[in-house]
């Protein structure tokens, strides 16, 4: 309980501050984007580590030197609203992230997710949806990585199931040719969203100080893949994730048994 009342008295405040670094950052990027976009990026950083250090939160990560320095897209399983804190927190270059559209509700937070190229996806209208695929391809193309959850919503299924990966997503990488970057997250869940209170009962949310592993595979560059395996992109970045969570379950036992 404590550590949920730290976390929304950290944002509130965070987001009532930032308002002139936000006033700031609009007088930066009149005469120098970049540097705009790189001061953005690392000023919400600093405020997910913030978060994070606030949860508790202990992190493995396995393969991040795999990342090539060039625009990827990043493509991961999602089980959290802290999959985005723990990922975007390590970005080295600039990534924008495909949230749902409903996220453009929230004043302040909207203001810095536009800085930081994130979409807003439309789930309910395939034309703006593929819009927002048609941009996403222009910011690869302008040096700018794109983080997607291609499952289209958080999974609140058993720990290691995953829903289908949906294809559309996997065309920012089609059309491009950058490399895909399989992210596989296990145990995120606990951090939050297991400690919520059930429907119909009364109970305050609550954080837990956990363990996650956190992967990054191998890049894919979808045109050395064959015919069947391009055709069925998502299937084919699933499958890799899916393994990869199976395989780190075993790990998180060990690390559990161990402390």
């Amino acid at each position: 309980m404590l550590r949920f009342t730290f976390l929304v008295i950290f944002l509130i405040s965070f987001l009532i501050l930032s308002i002139p670094v936000l006033l700031v950052e609009a007088i930066i990027g009149k005469f120098n984007r970049k540097a705009k976009d790189y001061s953005c990026l690392r000023i919400v950083q600093w405020g997910f580590r913030c978060i994070l250090w606030i949860t508790g939160v202990e992190t493995t990560v396995i393969g991040e030197e795999q990342v090539p320095d060039e625009p990827v897209l990043f493509v991961g399983n999602h089980r959290s609203y802290f999959d985005i804190l723990l990922t975007y927190s390590r970005c080295k270059r600039l990534t924008g992230y495909v949230a749902k559209k409903e996220m453009e509700r929230f004043p302040l937070l909207n203001n810095w997710m536009r800085n930081l190229y994130c979409l807003f996806l439309d789930r309910d209208n395939l034309k703006e949806g593929l819009k927002t695929i048609l941009t996403g391809i222009d910011y690869i193309k302008q040096g700018i990585s794109i983080c997607i959850f291609p499952e289209g919503t958080r999974n609140t299924g058993e720990e290691l199931s995953m829903l289908p990966f949906k294809d559309g997503a996997l065309k920012i990488a089609d059309k491009t040719g950058c490399a895909i970057v399989p992210i596989s997250m296990n145990n995120t869940a606990e951090i939050f969203e297991n400690h919520l209170p059930k429907k119909g009962t009364k109970g305050f949310p609550k954080i837990r100080k956990t363990h996650v592993i956190i992967e990054y595979g191998k890049p894919i560059y979808p045109h050395t893949l064959d015919r069947e395996e391009r055709k069925h992109l998502g299937a084919y970045c699933q499958n890799i994730i899916q393994e990869t969570i199976n395989k780190n379950a075993v790990l998180l036992e060990s690390v559990h048994e161990r402390g």
